[in-house]
């Protein structure tokens, strides 16, 4: 049997292990090693992750933590919807960076279409998060669930297995939120649904 104790840790490791910021890197991961862009050549490949992680995991960690340190026991003072917003303002800042950058050396649109949509789904959630407390961690998985599914359509790989596997991922994240009492069921199948349905349509439509 678990203990309650246990459960805590495994609920805090998924948290950590997929934290929003990670999710581009992820896709980016996936695309080019689960499609035919695999053939693009490795440096390429990599210099496109290590720019996606510099401005989407590197920078925003950095500077979300200069922020806390430096306002310290401020934050307390205010609700969690207060304290969730400059993190917002910070990683939204960082990825209209990422994505300039992207342009700027004529990155492919089907590549820079995954920042592009945590980018919207990041803008949406922020703008939700001024009335409600929708959960992050779950509109990211859910956003890295539509990009299975709209790949699958794009490159024509078997849906089945990746789907199942990204429903599973988000399923246990979603837990994890509710567990740390960070969220309740609302607000993980909230931010579940609209991670989902903004990343179709950003990488189909925009």
């Amino acid at each position: 049997m678990f203990s309650e104790r246990n459960i805590i840790l495994a609920a805090r490791a998924m948290s950590a292990i997929f934290n929003p910021l990670y999710l581009p890197v992820v896709g980016l991961i996936l695309l080019f090693w689960f499609s035919y862009l695999n053939m693009l050549p490795l440096i390429y490949k990599l210099s496109v992750i290590g720019q996606v992680y510099l401005f989407t995991v590197l920078f925003p960690s950095f500077f979300i933590r200069l922020h806390d340190n430096y306002h310290g026991k401020k934050l307390f003072t205010l609700g969690p919807r207060q304290r969730r917003m400059v993190p917002y303002i910070i990683s939204i800042t960082c990825y209209f960076a990422c994505y300039y950058l992207m342009d700027y050396l004529h990155i492919p649109h089907f590549i820079s279409s995954i920042l592009v949509a945590a980018l919207v789904i990041q803008m949406v959630c922020a703008l939700i998060n001024i009335w409600w407390k929708i959960s992050t961690h779950s509109a990211g998985a859910g956003g890295m669930t539509g990009a299975v599914v709209v790949f699958s359509i794009l490159f024509g790989f078997y849906l089945l297995w990746w789907l199942s596997l990204a429903l599973l991922v988000s399923g246990l994240i979603g837990s994890s939120r509710i567990t740390l009492r960070q969220h309740n069921l609302s607000q993980v199948l909230g931010g579940f649904f609209v991670g989902f349905f903004l990343s179709v349509i950003t990488i189909l439509f925009i």
